[in-house]
This record gives structure tokens, sequence and C-alpha cells, in this order.
């Protein structure tokens, strides 16, 4: 009996001593795969010119992050989807030759996408790794050759060049040195003003920067608002614009000489009409428009084609309720005929000139949409948030113009102006019915 007990438990130990053996090689298997995921991090934070085994290892990394499952939508209106990102996309801009739109995400890389793309089944993109950091914010400069950067850690702009090889494709340069710090507060936004004349960096306090290209600064401006909400160069590059907690949006020029020295800083107009503080606005492309979206749950169309210096004053051509929060982002059409305001992960698109709401995209991304443009041609209005950006048809854009047209058809009593009319009413008709025919499909399939 005792022989027969003592058998059963040495059974039972060397059991035990098998599963023990068992949880610490398995153990020792997850360490491993810790370790090598620990160094495949470093990895990528290290210099990118590194030995070819480096780069294998952050390609491994990159594949399995982007295996994680991507948000899920589907709408008549979307072209396409842009996936390379295996971070959370914060910022995206367009070229102003309309060929390139650049993203940056926080996997330390910017990406230039190919907009004639954006109606193919594949989308190839090039990328720009931000060496031990990585980018918040992305803007192109005005000849589409270079662009510059936030840095996350750095907390500062770095730009970087872009430079076409023999055989025709892209490569990118970082500067030798990044601008240096001169603020205290965290960034807002940064632009580069179509003249190529300066730059600006605007925070969350009450400051904005003006920098010549070098990364000197020209001049400071205290927006007074108490806090920033959001600043912009306007697309002709003479204004930047600012609003925040104030119920206004202020508008500075900044003057240069006529041999391109910079001259001074000076307040140029003000929009006022909002009873609360002002989330974000947005340029025509032409500047002689403004759209403003404020706390008080409206969105302002502004004719800001005004002679400022004589006193007159931008005058407010409607008033449209919406929903906003915090984080909302807004853009007009580059021909100022549609409004876009984004609400969280949803997107409602407006008729500028009636005020009608088209259409409502509702949980576009699976968190808030971090930004929302227009290209240069009104075709597409672009957002980002999660890891993906969304390409839609600009359906209103259509719609609205054939109507503009329609009008200045009746009115039109010239017989070469009707015919041209009717062949624009023709072309852009042809145009909005191909891209329903195709969202058609897309919706059946």
């Amino acid at each position: 009996m005792e022989l027969a007990a003592l058998v059963a438990l040495s059974l039972l130990l060397g059991a035990l001593v098998i599963l023990v053996a068992f949880a610490v090689g398995r153990r020792k298997d997850e360490l491993s795969e810790e370790t090598k995921q620990a160094e495949e991090f470093a990895a990528e934070g290290a210099a990118v010119k590194g030995p070819t085994s480096k780069k294998h290892k952050t390609e491994k990394l990159r594949n399995r992050k982007e295996k994680a499952a991507q948000h899920l939508f589907t709408h008549q209106l979307l072209a396409s989807t842009l996936k390379s990102h295996s971070g959370s996309v914060t910022c995206v801009d367009f070229s102003s030759n309309g060929k390139y739109l650049a993203s940056c995400a926080d996997d330390r890389t910017v990406r230039i996408w190919s907009t004639k793309d954006f109606l193919e089944r594949e989308h190839k993109c090039l990328r720009a790794n931000v060496e031990l950091d990585h980018a918040t914010l992305v803007r192109f400069s005005p000849d589409s050759r270079a662009f510059i950067t936030w840095l996350a850690n750095g907390d500062t702009i770095r730009v970087f060049k872009m430079i076409k090889k023999e055989d025709g494709t892209l490569t990118f340069k970082a500067a030798p040195e990044d601008f240096p710090q001169r603020h205290t507060a965290p960034i807002l936004n940064i632009g580069i003003a179509e003249t190529g004349k300066f730059i600006m960096s605007a925070f969350t306090d009450t400051s904005i920067l003006i920098w010549d290209l070098k990364g000197e600064i020209l001049s400071s401006i205290n927006t007074n608002q108490i806090i920033n909400s959001y600043a912009a160069i306007s697309p002709c590059g003479r204004f930047v614009a600012s609003c925040g907690f104030t119920p206004d949006v202020k508008v500075w020029e900044v003057c240069f000489g006529k041999t391109g020295d910079f001259r001074e800083v000076t307040r140029a107009f003000e929009l006022k009409g909002h009873s609360a503080g002002v989330h974000a606005f947005a340029f025509s492309n032409d500047s002689h428009r403004m759209v403003t979206v404020s706390k008080d749950g409206t969105w302002k169309l502004w004719n800001t084609d005004v002679e400022y210096k004589k006193q007159q004053d931008p005058y407010l051509l409607r008033t449209v309720p919406c929903a906003s929060s915090d984080g909302t982002r807004v853009a007009l059409s580059p021909d100022g005929r549609v409004v876009a305001i984004s609400d969280g992960s949803n997107v409602a698109m407006y008729n500028a000139s009636t005020g009608q709401l088209e259409e409502e995209l509702h949980g576009v991304h699976s968190g808030e949409i971090t930004d929302l443009r227009f290209d240069i041609n009104g075709r597409f209005l672009v957002c980002s948030g999660d890891r993906a950006i969304r390409v839609f048809h600009n359906a209103p854009g259509y719609r609205a113009a054939i109507r503009d047209m329609q009008d200045m058809l009746k009115k039109a009593q010239n017989e070469g102006t009707k015919q041209r009319l009717q062949q624009q009413i023709a072309e852009a008709q042809s145009a909005l019915d191909t891209v329903l025919a195709a969202a058609a499909v897309s919706e059946r399939t």
C-alpha cells in the first residue's frame, strides 16, 4: 500500500516537474520575444543609416503593427482610404502644385502620396523617416520641393528637402540643423507662406512667431485671446490669423518691402459676430472668403475682400447652426462653395451659398478627426484620424458649381457665353454622374 502511494506521489511530482519546466520554457520564449521586440524598437529609434539587418528588423516590426485591425467605414462618397501608416495620423497637407499629399503620424514617418492615385486600387507612397523623433505637423513649401515638420520630442521645426534622383523617384534629406526653440507653450500649428517669405509657428498660449526660412525670428505676435485654439497663414501668403477663447478672429498682415526685406506685422482686420470662443477657421483659395466655427453652435461665412487699409471691415454673409466641439476642424473648398466641419469622428458638408446641409459622414474614424482639408482643385475632401486617411468625392462642390452656372446661363445674353456655360455645365454634370455611378458600384460590391 505504502509502495503504491509512493509510486503515485513520484508520478505526481514528475508531472509537476514537467509542468514547471514547460512553463519556464514558455516564459523564456515570451521573454525572448519581448527582448526581440525591444531590440526592434531600439533599432527603429537608432540612426536609419545602420546596417541592413536593423532595417529588416524595423520592417518586421512595422508589418506586425499593420496587422492590427483597421476601423471599418463605408460611404457612397468615399473615394479611397490611405492606410500605410502604422501609427495615429495627426496632420495632412496638399502641395500647391496639386500632385502630392503629405501625412505624418506617430510611427516616425512622413508619407508622400500621389493624388493621381486616389482613385486607384493601390495607393503607393514614399516614406521619409523622422530620426529619433516623430512629426505631429507637416506643411509643404510653395515650390512643392520641400516640407517642414514639427517634432514631437524635439519641440521645434525640422526642414526636409525632396530631391529627385536620376531615375525620377524622390528621396528626402533633413536640414543639418533644426530651428531653435523660442517658445514656452505647446505647439498649435505651423505654416509656410505661399510667397515663400516666412514661416509661422503658433502656440496654445497667445503667441505666434514669424520666422525667415533660415530659422531667424522676424517678429512675434501676442494675440491677446487668453488662449489660442487655431492659427494659420492665408493661401495668398499675406495674412496670419488666429482665434481662441474670445469670440473673434484676428487677422494680421506680414509686410515686406519691394526688395523682399521684412518690414513689420500690422493688424489688418477682425471677424466679430460670434457669441462664444471660436474653434477654428479657414480661407478660400483667393483669401476673399473666410469661414469660422464657434462654441456658440454656428458657423459663419465672411467676405474678406475688403480695403482694410481704408478702414473697411469684412462683412458677414451667412450664419448657419452646426454641431461642434473642442478639436473641431473646418475647411472651405478652394472656390468657396462648400464648407466642411468635423465634430468628433463625424463630418458635415454644407453648401456655402445657401447654408444647406448636403452630406453627413458619421463615424469616419475610430477617434477624433485630427485634420480636414480640400485638395487645391476642390475635387476631394480629405480627413485624418486613427491610422487612416479618408478621401471623399466633393459631390456637394459639383452640385453647387452646376447650380451657379445654371443661374449664370439664365442671365447670359451673349451667345458665346451661353455655349461656354452649357459646355461647362455638361462637363460638371458628367463628372458628378461618374462619381455617383462609381459610388453605386462600390456600395453593391
